[in-house]
């Protein structure tokens, strides 16, 4: 399964995924496409067989701040202003607690006998902290750790991050005394080594626990990582040790929520990126990653494999899969069966990680054919291999109309990446105006075949 996972028409950022039993579950919150606000009313839960993580099944809304067509609200004391934002579930003794953030209302614990819910609210947050450091109640990005010995902690923060210890007798309630505020920093602590942007506190949490060690992964100041921070202790001191992931490097970045899970022994980044011109509409990714000895987590880069280990050159491949867009090119969903790259313009660069394309030596040429949606322009698009200044392996013309267009290109094997640059020869139109001020088609698909 490619990137992003989840089906074309589900946006769900602030991924936070939970292995329970024999799956995979992904809690969300849900944004819409073409939307001017992040999230919205619901929360969502998909899940998969972690030995088939291919075939996800979504468990529909799991808990609502207001009515929808089918349900009525969980709460009562939430209105119009209060969406949902990034959840998190945890398993204790048999029930499933799901923590919920809701913007300008306290948050609340709902609960279940099964990780797919459905929730049924439990309380409101119960606390005595000072409303200035959990922000009136909100509880801003939960992420909850249940450890061995059984006790429970809550990690949350925007700007300034705060945990404190939950009654595991009730799930809901913040035991007095145990507030620890800036246990991530967010300003420069030289003393800690914490003098970058990359190690400084914005965002949310979410804690695990890895072979003793735990670890609290966030969104540091640069807002388009994921960092993490170890401890030996649940409650700190936390040590910055580096970031996981960057949704930002040649891509069109922003914020970014997730965290790690182990699956049938392989660890994985889960993660989101933007989408339809706009840092408000978010699908979620995922990228295998390792975790090793010495507890450090190298920097992954940002592909389009999701769980597979390749992809198939000789299979149509949807645009909207790319991992690098530049050039001003990005992911529009047209409608609810249709995804294309939009906004290409001259010098813009579209890039694919990665292709392995056999071991066939036989062939010295291919063709590339490639679904297209003309804006009234010719232009190029060269095809190469192995980053966007490595070989070139061919080049297309793409007419002004658009539609499929065929051609030949070098037979290549093994594993290599695919980029597409575009040019175009026409300095303006008719009128004067550059084309390169203007969008010169659409991708919608493209395959290679022999």
């Amino acid at each position: 399964m490619a990137n992003p996972y989840l089906p074309n028409w589900e946006y769900i950022p602030d991924g936070e995924p939970r292995v329970f039993g024999d799956r995979i579950y992904v809690y969300g919150s849900h944004d819409n496409a073409g939307s001017d606000k992040f999230c919205d009313y619901v929360l969502k839960c998909w899940s998969a067989p972690v030995n088939d993580l291919d075939n996800w099944v979504c468990h529909g809304d799991i808990f609502r701040t207001q009515a929808t067509r089918d349900y009525p609200a969980d709460t009562d004391w939430t209105d119009e202003k209060c969406q949902l934002y990034a959840p998190d579930v945890v398993e204790k003794d048999g029930k499933y607690y799901l923590y919920a953030y809701i913007v300008n209302a306290k948050g609340c614990v709902a609960v279940s006998d099964r990780p797919e819910g459905p929730f049924r609210l439990l309380s409101k947050y119960k606390y005595t902290i000072p409303d200035e450091i959990c922000c009136n109640g909100w509880f801003i990005d939960p992420g909850v750790l249940v450890d061995d010995d059984g006790r429970t902690y809550i990690y949350c923060g925007f700007e300034r991050s705060f945990m404190a210890e939950i009654n595991s007798e009730n799930m809901y309630e913040i035991l007095d005394g145990t507030c620890i505020e800036h246990f991530i920093p967010c300003e420069e602590r030289p003393e800690y080594g914490l003098s970058e942007h990359d190690a400084l506190f914005f965002e949310a949490c979410s804690p695990r626990k890895v072979n003793g060690t735990y670890y609290m992964i966030y969104s540091p100041l640069r807002g388009s990582r994921l960092a993490y921070a170890t401890s030996d202790s649940p409650t700190g001191p936390f040590r910055y040790r580096g970031y996981i992931i960057d949704n930002g490097v040649d891509y069109p970045g922003g914020n970014d929520h997730g965290s790690i899970a182990n699956i049938n022994g392989q660890w994985y980044i889960f993660y989101h990126r933007m989408t339809n011109g706009t840092i408000m509409s978010r699908r979620g990714c995922v990228e295998k990653i390792e975790i090793l000895p010495d507890g450090t987590i190298p920097p992954v880069e940002m592909t389009s494999l999701g769980f597979a280990d390749h992809l198939d050159p000789y299979k149509i491949t949807a645009a909207d899969i790319a991992c690098v867009l530049k050039g001003g090119a990005f992911v529009a969903e047209k409608n609810v069966f249709e995804r294309v790259i939009t906004n290409i313009y001259d010098g813009s660069v579209i890039g694919y990680k990665y292709f392995d394309f056999g071991d066939d030596h036989g062939s010295r040429t291919m063709d590339l054919s490639l679904e297209t949606m003309g804006c009234g322009c010719d232009c190029q698009l060269h095809i190469l291999i192995d980053g966007e200044n490595g070989e070139e392996i061919g080049v297309c013309d793409i007419g002004r109309n658009g539609g499929i267009i065929t051609t030949a290109v070098k037979a290549v094997t093994e594993r290599h990446s695919v980029f597409f640059r575009i040019t175009t020869d026409h300095a303006d139109d008719w009128t004067g105006e550059p084309f390169r001020n203007r969008c010169l088609f659409e991708l919608k698909n493209f395959v290679f075949m022999k």
